[in-house]
C-alpha cells in the first residue's frame, strides 16, 4: 500500500489549485499517508524541491488564487531522460505516488511517469475548461465569473457613450470561456472557433440597425487567437455609425478569489485523487460528470472531443 504521496501544481496557475491541494494533503493524512509537495511543477522533481506538509500546510490559503507551490513549464520533460531524472529523486525521497493539477500535457506527464512505476492521478487544473473528462475544469467558474464581471464594467461605460466593445478572452483553443460569458452578459455578438465571424458586411448592417432600434451599446466577445480585436474595432470604426473599443482582458481572468463551488469541488477532487491512489489506481485522470466524481484512463480521456455547445449559439441568437 502506497505511503507517501507528492503533489504539484503544473502549467497555467488556476483558482481553486489551492483548495486542491489542501483537500488532498487532509485525506491523506487522515489515511495515515506522509505528504508531499512539490514546489515549481515537473521542474520540481527534476531539482529535488520537495517538503513533506503537516494537515495545516496553507490551509489558510483556502481563498487565495493561483497556486502556493508554484508552478512552472518544463517542454523537456517529454524527453524519457528527463523523466528518468524526475523518477530517480522521487524513488530517492521514497515517494510512491504523485497528484498532478494541470493541463492535457501535465496529464501526459503523468501517465508517462506512471509507465514508469511512479502512480500517478491527473486533476484538471486549467481555466480553459478544455479538458474534455470533466464537465468543468479547476478554475473555470472563477475565471468565467472574472470574465462576467469584466464585461459588465465595459458595458456600463459602453453604454454611457453609445459605443461597441469588443472584447478578447481567454481559452487557448477552447472557447468555453467566451460561449458561457455570451449568455451570462447578454452580449449582442459572440465570435469563436466553432462560430466565426464571416461575415464583416452583415455584423455592420446589425450595429448600424442596433443603434437606429436605441440600443445604447454593443458588446462583441471573441474567442482569443481567432482574429486581431485592434484591426476589428478599426473596421467598425470605419464602417458603421458606433465607435467601438477593444479591450483585451489577459492575466486578469487566471487570478481572484475562488468561488464558493470552485472551492468545493476542487476540495473534493484533491480528496478523491488520494482515495484512488490509496487503492492502487494510477495513469488516470478525475474529472465531475453531473455533479459526480468520476475517473478517466488519461490516454483515453485526451482522446475525447470537446463538447462545442452548439446549442449555446442558438440561445445566444435569441439576443440578436
Amino acid at each position: 500500500m502506497v505511503k507517501k504521496i507528492g503533489i504539484l501544481t503544473s502549467g497555467g496557475d488556476a483558482p481553486g489549485m489551492n483548495a486542491t491541494v489542501i483537500g488532498a494533503i487532509k485525506t491523506g493524512i487522515s489515511l495515515n499517508k506522509d505528504m508531499y509537495v512539490v514546489y515549481d511543477g515537473y521542474k520540481g522533481l527534476i531539482n529535488n524541491n520537495f517538503k513533506k506538509v503537516d494537515k495545516n500546510f496553507i490551509e489558510d490559503k483556502m481563498n487565495v488564487g493561483g497556486t502556493a507551490i508554484k508552478t512552472a513549464r518544463l517542454p523537456e520533460f517529454k524527453e524519457e531522460s528527463v523523466r528518468q531524472k524526475a523518477v530517480d529523486a522521487l524513488k530517492k525521497e521514497g515517494i510512491e505516488a504523485l497528484i498532478v493539477i494541470g493541463g492535457d500535457g501535465s496529464y501526459m506527464g503523468a501517465k508517462k511517469l506512471t509507465e514508469m512505476g511512479i502512480n500517478c492521478v491527473g486533476l484538471p487544473g486549467t481555466i480553459d475548461n478544455d479538458i474534455a473528462s470533466s464537465d468543468f475544469t479547476i478554475g473555470f467558474d472563477t475565471a468565467l465569473n472574472t470574465v462576467v464581471n469584466a464585461i459588465d464594467n465595459i458595458r456600463d461605460t459602453m453604454t454611457s457613450h453609445n459605443r461597441c466593445g469588443i472584447i478578447e478572452i481567454m481559452g487557448n483553443r477552447c472557447p468555453d470561456l467566451t460561449i458561457f460569458a455570451g449568455l451570462a452578459t447578454n452580449a449582442e455578438e459572440v465570435f469563436t472557433c466553432d462560430h466565426p465571424l464571416t461575415d464583416k458586411e452583415a455584423l455592420y448592417k446589425r450595429m448600424n440597425k442596433a443603434l437606429e432600434e436605441g440600443k445604447e451599446s454593443f458588446i462583441i466577445l471573441v474567442a482569443e487567437k481567432l482574429l486581431d480585436v485592434k484591426e476589428l474595432e478599426k473596421d467598425i470604426n470605419a464602417n458603421t455609425n458606433r465607435e467601438a473599443r477593444a479591450t483585451v482582458l489577459g492575466h486578469i481572468q487566471r487570478g481572484g478569489k475562488p468561488t464558493a463551488m470552485e472551492r468545493v469541488n476542487s476540495f473534493r477532487m484533491g480528496a478523491y485523487a488520494v482515495e484512488l491512489l490509496d487503492q492502487g489506481i494510477g495513469g488516470v485522470c478525475v474529472g465531475i460528470h453531473e455533479n459526480k466524481l468520476v475517473y478517466t484512463d488519461i490516454y483515453d480521456a485526451l482522446k475525447l472531443e470537446r463538447n462545442k455547445h452548439m446549442d449555446f449559439y442558438k440561445l445566444h441568437d435569441l439576443v440578436k
